[in-house]
């Protein structure tokens, strides 16, 4: 098959019918990029022999190196379907949970999802994960049963069992559609093998069938236990002449995934604040390449050939033009688009123009970050920005990094930089006591990446402090109020603060509450699903990215809203760094009673105005039992039944607890969860306690109270880290009571 063209593969892309947006999603290792290659190759743009080895869409090398695929690639696909032509749109994810914040953005991009499961595994933690991302996004779901060599070749299973093993992941799969979609597409979206929306195959043997195809055809599973039990010939026979993998996909694709003009009238409902009455709103429903253009941002990353920002995203309405002048939403800047372009792999091939629907890049919108909306200049007034992206996990583990050549600093904060940018859920910070330059990242493997990708892309060599667990500050009880004074006298602030309640955070977590909501809709989703009184809720200043609320009970204080800004700067400083460990804070609420404000403004700038607001929040925490958190890990482990004993030890000496156990056949399923902290080396210790038979994944699944017994152990060695004292302050060395 010849390569399709790139001026072919745009004449199609300007019908929305004959365009599908995709993304393959799956559980670290069950087979998504080397599925993706079997398409790539299929669509001519790799060599079919090297399909499967070449994984094309891993373009960084240390993906290759490590057969794992850490950013998210895309490309567009030709495919053809009952004599009618077809793009593709194709993003390959990363599985591994660190990487979790670049499947949330290329869930964005995308209206259907490929759920690769292997055969043998099963649906794992993160399975789980991406399904649950994908539904909420409102992204359906077909799925691709994987690695049915190894239930043939490893477990010597008969056609019977087989059918059996897929009946149940089918089960699973269900049961979680059935858990996160919402009501309206839960039956229509639930996968069913007699409808074609349930794949079996094997990636790395490229073949695939499905219920319709296999009758179609007259297979049978045992034709299939036949080839591979005739050998390696047998198999490439069947791949290539009976059920070739790209032909099931691709064709499972076309008629089950929604095209963008189906997809879009219920997507930007739910991933869009405006109103779907608008202009703006029925352009975007209808695909109006005609329409005001609105181009939404899921990805930025630095093009290693000429080390510059390419924004890449989905154009929901209007056309993404060469040289034409655009409005960012949020960074509130114009911008120039200087090329548009659409990848193919790793390339990026310039075009003049690309319609709604589709999926492109464009150079120019350095301003940009991942989340950003772009439009057209003149509705820079008129249209809501698209819901921000929400991340599933959260930054904890930490390490400092230095230059190895001190006259490379300009080089590494610069490129620091851009790391933040290509991947929002990296952070960077300067330790201001110690000069160091800090990343925290979603575990080792997420740090590791990022300072392989400072090598490859800037040439910096660094050298790197052992990984440290990020923890978080919080309190148990209610505070009295503190008064916190300038330190010019002239300026006090009446204070108090008290732990949000469990349904708070989860709804700040969720997005259904967030700053930028209008303060009413916020009151009242708070009063109604977390038990606030309505007035304080609609009193809420600020809430911070670390789940910190701010309130502001004053009546009538004059030269309050001049200084309001300050306020809640301060605010969010104090809740950067608390006074246990200067770790951040979690889950507080801070409350404004009272104030007295000077009337001259050169007596209440943020010099005097931030010294009182924090000192009173910091003499509040500490006498309100506070505490560190610290990140606790999910795990899901499959192990053959003699060896359980062990893996319970393991769990057990590394103040873990077995959550559940299930029988899976002559394999335990156990869920258990460990705190990140004793981690580190869980794998090498897994691997000794079962002699390598153990596979298991891990997220992050919650933040719990460091034990009492530890707690001024571990404060200590995080102040000693800082170069703190290691006592934490007591309240009077902030503040006396009022």
């Amino acid at each position: 098959m010849r390569v399709k063209h790139v001026d072919e593969i745009l004449r199609i892309m300007r019908n929305p019918e004959q365009i599908r947006n995709i993304g393959i999603v799956a559980h670290v290792d069950h087979g998504k990029t080397t599925m993706s290659d079997s398409l790539l190759a299929a669509a001519g743009i790799i060599s079919q022999r090297i399909a499967g080895e070449a994984l094309a869409l891993d373009y960084l090398d240390v993906e290759q190196q490590r057969g794992i695929t850490v950013k998210s690639a895309n490309i567009s696909l030709y495919h053809e379907h009952q004599g009618k032509a077809y793009v593709i749109n194709l993003v390959d994810t990363p599985g591994h949970v660190d990487f979790s914040g670049h499947v949330t953005r290329s869930l964005r991009m995308i209206d259907g999802a490929i759920v690769v499961v292997d055969a043998v595994e099963g649906v794992m933690p993160q399975t789980e994960t991406v399904l649950r991302q994908s539904l909420e996004e409102r992204v359906r779901p077909i799925l691709f049963i994987n690695k049915v060599d190894r239930l043939i070749k490893e477990l010597k299973y008969t056609p019977q069992q087989i059918q059996q093993r897929f009946v149940e992941i089918i089960k699973e799969v269900n049961n979680l559609i059935s858990l996160y979609a919402e009501p309206r597409f839960r039956k229509q979206w639930l996968v069913d093998p007699s409808n074609g929306t349930v794949l079996f195959g094997s990636a790395r043997d490229k073949w695939g069938i499905s219920i319709p195809l296999a009758q179609k055809k007259g297979i049978r599973f045992s034709d299939i236990v036949d080839a591979y039990n005739k050998g390696k010939e047998a198999v490439e026979e069947f791949a290539t002449k009976v059920a070739p993998l790209h032909e099931v996909v691709l064709d499972a694709v076309v008629r089950h995934i929604p095209n963008p003009r189906e997809a879009q009238k219920y997507r930007i409902e739910k991933i869009w604040r405006g109103d779907i009455s608008s202009e703006v709103g029925q352009a975007m429903a209808n695909v109006d390449p005609n329409g005001p253009l609105v181009f939404a941002i899921a990805a930025m990353r630095v093009d290693p050939k000429i080390k510059r920002l390419v924004a890449t995203g989905r154009i929901f309405s209007g056309t993404l033009r060469q040289g034409e002048e655009v409005w960012l939403l949020n960074a509130k800047k114009q911008a120039k688009v200087l090329q548009v372009s659409i990848y193919m792999g790793p390339d990026r091939e310039v075009v003049d123009e690309i319609p709604a629907g589709n999926i492109g890049a464009a150079l120019g919108l350095e301003d940009a970050r991942s989340g950003e909306t772009v439009v057209a200049v003149d509705l820079k007034d008129k249209v809501a920005p698209f819901e921000k992206l929400h991340y599933i996990s959260e930054p904890v583990v930490t390490m400092a990094v230095e230059p190895k050549n001190p006259r490379d600093l300009p080089k590494l904060i610069d490129a620091l930089y851009k790391l933040s940018i290509e991947d929002p859920t990296i952070q960077v910070k300067i330790n201001q006591e110690t000069g160091e330059y800090l990343i925290s990242g979603m575990g080792p493997l997420h740090i590791e990446i990022s300072l392989w990708w400072l090598k490859e892309t800037h040439g910096l060599e660094v050298k790197t402090s052992p990984p440290i667990v990020v923890y978080r500050e919080t309190i148990r009880a209610a505070s009295q109020t503190f008064e916190g004074k300038s330190p010019n006298k002239h300026n006090k602030f009446y204070i108090s603060v008290e732990p949000l309640s469990e349904e708070t955070i989860k709804l700040i977590q969720a997005g259904e509450v967030s700053e930028d909501q209008d303060a009413h809709e916020r009151a009242k989703v708070l009063r109604d699903k977390a038990g606030w009184d309505y007035d304080e809720a609609k009193r809420i200043w600020a809430i911070d990215e670390n789940i910190n609320v701010f309130v502001d009970k004053t009546t009538g204080i004059q030269h309050l809203r001049e200084v309001k800004d300050t306020i809640i700067q301060a605010f969010r400083l104090a809740m950067r760094e608390g006074p246990l460990a200067r770790e951040p804070v979690r889950g507080v609420k801070v409350v404004l009673h009272d104030a007295v404000i000077h009337e001259d403004p050169a007596h209440r700038g943020p010099a005097q105005i931030y010294p009182a607001v924090r000192n009173a929040i910091y003499a509040g925490m500490l006498t309100s039992k506070p505490t560190l958190l610290e990140p606790i890990q999910k795990l899901d482990i499959r192990v053959p039944q003699d060896y359980v004993s062990n893996v319970i030890a393991v769990i057990s000496r590394k103040r873990g607890k077995v959550l559940n156990m299930m029988e899976y056949g002559l394999m335990m399923r156990v869920i258990a969860e460990i705190p990140v902290a004793e981690s580190f080396d869980l794998a090498a210790e897994l691997r000794s306690a079962t002699q390598g038979r153990a596979f298991w994944g891990t997220e992050f699944s919650r933040w719990a109270p460091v034990p009492d017994n530890m707690l001024m152990d571990v404060i200590k060695k995080v102040r000693e880290r800082k170069g703190l004292p290691p006592e934490p302050p007591k309240p009077e060395d902030f503040i006396s009571p009022f």
